[in-house]
């Protein structure tokens, strides 16, 4: 009786011991403190990505076209307050570009994937599109360069999958950005790009740049609703440059409104630039921060890239007869004496208005 009770004590105090064991280990790391309250987000680091490099395992071949990089907007004076924010895709100045010349090679880049049907399967499940639909969605983005160190979700390839990691960009970085002006891929590498997760809290990895300042790196917020066209700076000689969506350069004009800001400095002006069609707000921005491009289509049906009105048709009258007799009667005297010819009834009206027959001769002169 003793060694059973003995027995019974020595299996409730291993229990207990392991009970506490595992606790003390960290066999609930799900949940955290007396509340319940979930564990924080492990710690990422941030990979550093300089604009020439390919960076670990890359999905394809670099496909950046021969283009001047873009320099970094002018900084403000330093005020001490914190600089790391999002900024809208619509946010002219945002991107740079060389005037009619994509910077990226889309054609190479869709080539270089239909070579390889397991990368690309993984590339669009990291893009999250349909795999048949890789070479289209190719051809819709937009090839521009980034003007601010900019902070993305990035994918390498590895073992037939894609690994994603968060990356810092440099600035003149040549990437793809869809239609809501969200960076998709990295044209040095062919890693598809998402947007960035909440802040990682890690590290920054790799050497860093000449002007890099963490406090300083951007995240670029999708717009609301689809816009046709960018508003880009342009490298060669800093003016405005207006770049369809979808298009690779060849139709870019001059925006028919520029922005009210230098193209040097709109792109880190203010703190944000608001999304006028983002649920819950009411279109209020702030007076420093340059204007979006309106996210409407055009109403002239040009696409929001049309320079020129609608051309009227020469031979169309717009105006009335100016010799037509304003003093005319709408409505005719029934009692007046009808002018010209009789008019047939309705009907059908009969060939000839007299029957074809011989006709008798008739003296030239009548008697009496």
């Amino acid at each position: 009786m003793r060694s059973s009770l003995r027995r019974t004590r020595r299996t409730g105090l291993a229990a207990a011991a392991l009970v506490t064991t595992l606790l003390l280990a960290g066999c609930s790391s799900a949940w955290e403190g007396a509340g319940g309250e979930p564990a924080a987000a492990p710690v990422q680091d941030v990979l550093l990505q300089p604009l020439g490099a390919h960076g670990p395992d890359p999905f394809t071949a670099s496909t950046v076209r021969n283009t001047a990089a873009p320099a970094a907007p002018d900084r403000g004076p330093d005020d001490g307050a914190p600089r790391v924010r999002e900024v809208t895709g619509s946010t002219p100045g945002l991107y740079g570009g060389t005037r009619a010349v994509g910077s990226c090679d889309v054609e190479r880049q869709v080539a270089l994937l239909a070579a390889d049907r397991t990368k690309a399967r993984a590339f669009a499940e990291a893009a999250g599109i349909p795999e048949a639909n890789v070479a289209g969605w190719l051809r819709g983005l937009t090839p521009v360069a980034l003007r601010a160190d900019t902070r993305v979700t990035d994918h390498r390839y590895r073992e037939g999958r894609a690994d994603a990691f968060q990356a810092v960009l440099q600035t003149g970085t040549s990437v793809l950005v869809d239609q809501y002006g969200s960076p998709r891929v990295r044209c040095a590498c062919g890693n598809p790009l998402r947007s960035p997760g909440a802040d990682p809290g890690g590290i920054h990895q790799g050497e860093p740049w000449d002007g890099f300042d963490p406090d300083r790196v951007i995240v670029v917020r999708p717009t609301a609703s689809v816009v046709t066209s960018l508003v880009i700076v342009n490298t060669t000689d800093s003016t405005w440059i207006e770049r369809r969506t979808g298009s690779d350069g060849d139709e870019d004009r001059k925006p028919a409104v520029e922005p009210a800001c230098d193209p040097d400095t709109c792109a880190l002006t203010g703190s944000g630039t608001p999304d006028p069609t983002a649920p819950g707000r009411d279109g209020s921005q702030d007076p420093a921060s340059p204007a979006p491009v309106p996210d409407a289509p055009d109403p002239s049906g040009t696409g929001g890239t049309g320079t020129e009105p609608p051309t009227p048709d020469p031979y169309t009258e717009p105006y009335p007869d100016p010799y037509e007799d304003p003093r005319t009667e709408p409505f005719p005297d029934p009692f007046a004496e009808p002018s010209g010819p009789p008019t047939a009834p309705d009907g059908d009206m009969p060939d000839e208005l007299f029957p074809a027959g011989p006709v008798p001769d008739q003296p030239e002169t009548f008697q009496g």
